[in-house]
């Protein structure tokens, strides 16, 4: 698949079939997020792999969508700030790290016919307690990786003139 069919191709999947994903897949995106760039090539971030099996009472507890837990698999990216790049005038770039790194990982995932959707609207508390996180980690994005089972049409996207400024803002 070529890269523009990838990115127009990914969605956000809310339908799962409980069939299991290749080890092989799961490996291969978890490579996709490894090689993410990151501010100063910290990768201030830890990617926790979850099975969803006999787990998913507890798992609907960070995210109570029955969707979320419908794929085999939720991967967790939890940043570590202290670790993270920060910039001159004090902003961290750890949330940036993990976005990028969940992007790459989402965008490998599609290429191999799996289907993901970002999570950032979670319980932080539960998350922290199921995932066993340490203090100073915190948990940025879950998505759930598996078959998609729905077909949704492709949601209408702002023109790049509603988007895009050349030189200064207009």
């Amino acid at each position: 698949m070529e890269f523009q069919e990838v990115i127009v191709k990914r969605y956000s999947v809310r339908a799962y079939k409980s069939e299991p994903v290749e080890k092989w897949k799961i490996e291969k995106i978890l490579e996709a997020t490894r090689v993410a760039p990151s501010a100063a090539n910290r990768q201030p971030y830890k990617i926790i792999v979850i099975s969803t099996e006999g787990r998913r009472d507890e798992l609907k507890e960070i995210y109570s969508a029955d969707w979320f837990v419908q794929a085999p698999v939720i991967i967790a990216i939890c940043g570590i700030k202290s670790v993270a790049w920060t910039r001159k005038d004090g902003k961290n770039h750890v949330d940036i790290d993990c976005a990028i790194a969940m992007d790459h990982l989402i965008l490998a995932a599609t290429e191999l016919g799996l289907g993901t959707c970002w999570i950032c609207a979670f319980d932080p508390d539960a998350a922290r307690k199921i995932l066993k996180l340490p203090e100073d980690v915190e948990p940025i994005a879950f998505t759930p990786v598996g078959y998609p089972a729905d077909n949704p049409k492709m949601k209408k996207r702002k023109e790049l003139s509603e988007l895009v400024c050349y030189d200064v803002w207009t």
